[in-house]
């Protein structure tokens, strides 16, 4: 039997490549997971989706007033400050209720409103405010961020009715964003599952459903929303009225996805592992599922996050009709009435805040959508 040589391998002469051991090998998530982490715009797109969702399920939480609760119509935004009545720094921010002073104004002789310097409301994050229910349940009463008082602060001024603009916001975003995603999820099964049945299995059928798809598709959309939503008389009950709004924008919106999804099916249809599942007599329901669904749904999802903005915007502007959401649900499309002229917007510009939300909730699922595309299909 030969030694064993106690002496330390050899090392590798200067300049020679040395491989390192393989890892083991990445799931498809996880490489789509690395891809997308390579693209500031789609990690910006999720961390605000994330950000929404988080707002709207929380809104109650997140919202610094009750959005019910009437104030001073038309109050202009209080901006939160660092500074006293003297100019001095203060550490703690604060806001500074409109009031009238002592002096006249020399025209109209009416007291000049100006900010309130002797009652600084001193502002704070978990604050004690106006009592909700969390989720319908939890009974509470803390806010993210508000006054230390409990007295009303307006981040975002107040509408006409002077209800506080910034909470109203943020609870439209549970309406918005709930229909949005009600939508899409609907407009996905039955966009996919017809697709995909449409493709496989070509023949008459597809033939025949590619005419009714493109039936759908012929119809102008706009005026058939009017028409439609105007058949819900206005003493309907609210979820009556959302639930058909819902459904209207469904089976208009399916067929696109359909026509998308029926594409990629037809040329997974001939890929050779297909043809082999074909050919040892696997069940059709068994390659459509195990086979063509999982690599359809890439394209799905992706699909999905650029859809969400469509709905948005779409709902934005069917509120604005007064075609979309009754009060007293609370909507971005709902609040943007108020700005139906051109005086409100020339004197309470504010009035137009719910439009920021709207164009961020946009971007944020665009950027998304962007970043998820390039991350599933690199190429």
């Amino acid at each position: 039997m030969l030694a064993r040589d106690p002496s330390p391998p050899p090392l590798p002469a200067e300049g020679t490549i040395v491989a390192k051991p393989a890892r083991g090998n990445e799931s498809y998530i996880a490489l789509v997971w690395r891809r997308l982490k390579r693209s500031w715009t789609g990690m910006a797109g999720l961390w605000l989706v994330v950000l929404l969702l988080v707002m709207a399920v929380f809104a109650e939480f997140m919202a610094p007033m009750d959005p019910k609760v009437t104030d001073v119509g038309f109050a202009p935004p209080q901006l939160p400050s660092f500074h006293d009545r003297d100019g001095g720094f203060t550490a703690r921010p604060r806001v500074y209720a409109l009031a009238d002073s002592a002096d006249l104004d020399p025209v109209t002789f009416q007291p000049v409103v100006g900010p309130d310097y002797d009652h600084p409301r001193l502002l704070g994050f978990f604050v004690h405010g106006a009592p909700y229910k969390l989720f319908g349940l939890l009974p509470a009463d803390r806010h993210l961020f508000g006054s230390l008082d409990g007295q009303p602060v307006h981040f975002l001024g107040t509408d006409k009715f002077g209800r506080d603009v910034l909470s109203r916001a943020i609870h439209g975003s549970r309406v918005s964003l709930m229909i949005a995603l009600t939508v899409v999820f609907i407009i996905t099964v039955i966009g996919t599952t017809v697709g995909m049945v449409s493709g496989y299995f070509g023949g008459r059928f597809d033939v025949w459903m590619q005419r009714f798809v493109e039936l759908v598709l012929a119809f102008p959309q706009l005026p058939l929303y009017l028409a439609l939503t105007t058949l819900i008389p206005v003493t309907a009950p609210t979820n009556v009225f959302l639930a058909f709004v819902i459904i209207v924008m469904s089976a208009l919106g399916w067929a696109q996805m359909s026509r998308e999804v029926r594409g990629k099916t037809l040329a997974l249809a001939r890929i050779e592992y297909v043809r082999a599942a074909m050919a040892v007599g696997a069940t059709d329901r068994r390659i459509i599922l195990q086979h063509i669904f999982p690599n359809v749904m890439s394209h799905v999802i992706v699909a999905v996050t650029l859809a969400i903005p469509t709905v948005v915007l779409l709902e934005s502007f069917l509120g604005f009709l007064g075609f979309a959401v009754k009060p007293p649900l609370i909507s971005w499309g709902l609040m943007l009435q108020d700005t139906a002229t051109y005086s409100v917007i020339g004197t309470y510009p504010w009035i137009l805040s719910p439009v920021g939300f709207v164009l961020v909730t946009v971007f944020a699922f665009n950027a998304l959508g962007d970043g998820l595309r390039d991350a599933v299909d690199p190429y």
